[in-house]
């Protein structure tokens, strides 16, 4: 059965070159390098367009300046149908808009000449003057292990819009609203600044940072229980409490606008307006001469709807603004921190050939521990590790726990403590937690450990205490509690810190996050571990890159099960144990294996270093991005497709079979994102190795056409090169 007639892949191929540019050549996702950023001024020096030939966002230069076009250059299309603020304030109780002009005659369009009879916004900030300069580094990254080569800060360029606040009892207060657009892909990014020039302090209630009207994705008369909203990916690094940005809280939401009278929805509530703020306050007190900065906000304008293409614009745009999350180590989660215990697993990882030693939790290993024995057996043991090359880090539970009355959130509602996301939870700017982070900078830069797995991480909980030394009340409370985990995150990324963060912190320095898996199903059955393990890689990497999601690999039994779930003694259940690699390893992503050991056996040892060298060998197209074949079902083979055009090794097809015989079916693998055309030269898989290659000729829709054979429960793959073995690019 040819690959293509199944239904999934049939339609992905043919969405896929519905969606393509005209030609290849075009195609950012295959070469970013025609598309560098730029500032264009017009002949009259009245507006102002960033643009990368992918995405334009212009701006009219007036005492009310404006945003006055959003496009998608590579569909000749509008995103933007209505002129807004550049921002909205909330000072002392007085809401003051940032630019801005009024009275647009309708808000389903905009037409470049009403722009001179539109008044300016009422109270606004006015322009002052305006600057460009590169980007720069939003905080440092220290590159301390394997990663991809990528630019940080990434290529781009800032537009500073400065302003100044009206005649009044705010007169010295500007905002500087800062517009960014990077090289090579289709996004834009904003964030504002305020500085308190004047004489007195000025509480920042609340802030707008980002209002945009977009053209409304879908138009419907009568009301709807969800719609959806315009092909953009908007994201801020105001993100926690999830996996994802959409289960995190984010202070982007798409809102109806009141001002779009001829809106076919006959309550206008269709939710095509963009509005960026926090939840709440930040309720900060600027000084004289204090100067606040906002969190940012993305723009990802997706030039298809198709399902793959989308995921691939968000994954390279993780990679562009947050390349640490490339860093992917192997890790093995060491159930005891007794000495000999950390010292065996450190050995078996220099023998077959993994990076990391993780103290996982329950293991008594304790970061809080302050006593001078305690940090020199840490700075002992990582001196160990590294002089044998091998990484240390431990696990460190946070925010879901209680403290005490003094010390924990307190419910708005109550007046108590309790209501938080888990229930109970510290404050992380209440006596208790300022020390915290005290202890969790000492013991890093005291015993020179690697890694925090940090768990129960700061998921945006609010705290009414008026008593707490780091926030005044409510207002407050959860912009100080989110800037004191963002610092130390920023800080761990500067210095080399690996941070494994079940929670969205990706865009303020953590590195990996879960795939997306149910803990309990690590005691079902290890054939139902293996295939549930696959389907949580296939649906985790559509909005994660390989190396951005862990897996989790119980190595003893774990949430019960018994003998049936549990892979101790691994020399017993060597055919699960490496089945658990080929799904992890060929996909790209790291496991938490956990247990005391890798190994029991030599047999079971060079299972494990066979896997790890293979993993190694190929590793540049593995930690690639993954074009999503065929989801495992139990019933056929499934499979992963990984490509990249710029490295030798274009492509590389992993296929799984979880049936109880052998199978051999044709494929049509689509090679468009791999930048192959003509002819390929394809390696069969043969155990760790691949064997002489083939050539393959190419059809019109770039697909090789190949025959796999998959033994029961087996495993196969296969290695897709340009005719000389060397990156092509189109």
């Amino acid at each position: 059965m040819a690959f293509s007639t199944i239904p999934t892949p049939l339609a992905f191929l043919v969405l896929l070159a519905a969606a393509a540019p005209t030609t290849a050549a075009q195609d950012w996702l295959l070469d970013s390098s025609p598309y560098p950023a730029r500032l264009r001024e017009s002949a009259d020096g009245r507006t102002l367009h960033l643009e990368n030939g992918l995405v334009r966002r212009s701006f009219r230069l007036d005492p009310a300046a404006v945003c006055i076009a959003l496009d998608d250059l590579s569909n000749d299309r509008s995103v933007l149908r209505a002129v807004e603020a550049e921002a909205e304030l909330l000072l002392d109780g007085t809401r003051y808009p940032v630019g801005g002009r009024g009275e647009q005659p309708d808000r389903a369009y905009l037409r470049p000449e009403w722009l001179e009879a539109m008044p300016p916004l009422p109270n606004a900030f006015r322009l002052i003057g305006h600057q460009t300069a590169p980007l720069r580094a939003r905080f440092p990254w220290l590159r301390v292990r394997h990663a991809q080569e990528l630019p940080w800060p990434p290529p781009g360029i800032e537009l500073q819009l400065h302003f100044a606040a009206p005649p009044g009892p705010h007169a010295g207060v500007e905002v500087t609203v800062h517009h960014a657009i990077y090289s090579g892909l289709p996004l834009v990014a904003k964030w504002i600044t305020v500085r308190n020039g004047g004489a007195t302090p000025v509480e920042l209630e609340g802030f707008t940072s980002e209002l945009l009207s977009a053209v409304e994705y879908e138009s419907d008369v009568e009301p709807r229980a969800s719609w959806d909203h315009p092909n953009l990916h908007v994201e801020t690094d105001y993100a926690m409490g999830g996996f994802s940005p959409r289960s995190a809280i984010q202070p982007a939401r798409w809102l109806p606008d009141p001002g779009y009278l001829t809106q076919v929805n006959y309550q206008r509530m269709t939710p095509n307006r963009l509005v960026v703020a926090p939840p709440l306050g930040p309720g900060i007190e600027l000084a004289p001469g204090g100067e606040f900065e906002s969190f940012r906000t993305w723009i990802l304008v997706q030039d298809s709807t198709e399902r793959e293409r989308r995921g691939l614009a968000v994954r390279r745009m993780y990679r562009t603004i947050a390349p640490w999350a490339t860093e992917n180590p192997l890790m093995m989660h060491v159930r005891s921190a007794d000495p000999d215990a950390v010292r065996l697993a450190i050995d078996q990882c220099v023998e077959v050939g993994f990076e990391m030693v993780i103290l996982t939790f329950g293991s008594g290993f304790s970061i809080e521990d302050e006593s001078p024995a305690n940090l020199q057996r840490w700075k002992d043991l990582a001196g160990y590790a590294h002089a044998r090359g091998i990484e240390l880090g431990g696990y460190s539970l946070l925010s879901s726990r209680r403290i005490g009355d003094e010390h924990d959130v307190i419910s708005a509602e109550t007046g108590r403590p309790g209501g938080a996301k888990f229930g109970n939870a510290p404050c992380l700017e209440g006596a208790w937690g300022r020390d915290y982070f005290r202890k969790l900078y000492a013991f890093y830069d005291s015993t020179g450990f690697d890694l925090l797995e940090h768990d129960g991480s700061y998921p945006g909980d609010v705290c009414a205490s008026t008593t707490h030394p780091g926030h005044a009340g409510l207002a407050d409370s959860q912009w100080q509690q989110r800037q004191r985990i963002v610092d130390f995150y920023r800080w761990c990324r500067g210095r080399g810190v690996y941070l494994n963060v079940p929670d969205w912190y990706f865009l303020n320095g953590s590195n990996k996050c879960g795939m997306g898996y149910r803990e309990t199903n690590w005691s079902l059955p290890r054939e139902r571990q293996i295939l549930l393990g696959r389907q949580n890689i296939f649906d985790g990497t559509w909005g994660k890159t390989p190396s951005m999601g862990w897996m989790f690999v119980p190595l003893t039994e774990y949430h019960g099960g018994g003998g049936a779930a549990t892979l101790e003694p691994l020399s017993e259940h060597l055919e699960a144990y490496g089945a658990h690699f080929a799904n992890n390893l060929a996909a790209g992503v790291q496991a938490c294996w956990r247990g005391p050991r890798l190994f029991d056996s030599p047999a079971t040892r060079d299972l494990v270093a066979g896997w790890v060298a293979f993993f190694k060998e190929h590793r540049a197209i593995l930690e690639s991005d993954v074009v999503h074949l065929r989801r495992a079902d139990g019933q056929r083979l499934d499979a992963l497709l990984h490509v990249n055009p710029g490295l030798s090794e274009r492509a590389f097809l992993a296929v799984w079979n979880p049936t109880d015989a052998a199978a051999s079916e044709e494929f049509e693998v689509p090679l468009y994102y791999a930048g192959l055309t003509g002819s390929v030269v394809v390696h069969r898989g043969a155990g760790f190795t691949s064997g002489t290659g083939t050539t393959v000729v190419l059809d019109r829709e770039y697909r090789a056409r190949i025959r796999v054979e998959v033994p029961a429960h087996g495993f196969g793959w296969w290695v897709f090169e340009g005719p000389d073995g060397a990156a092509q690019r189109r």
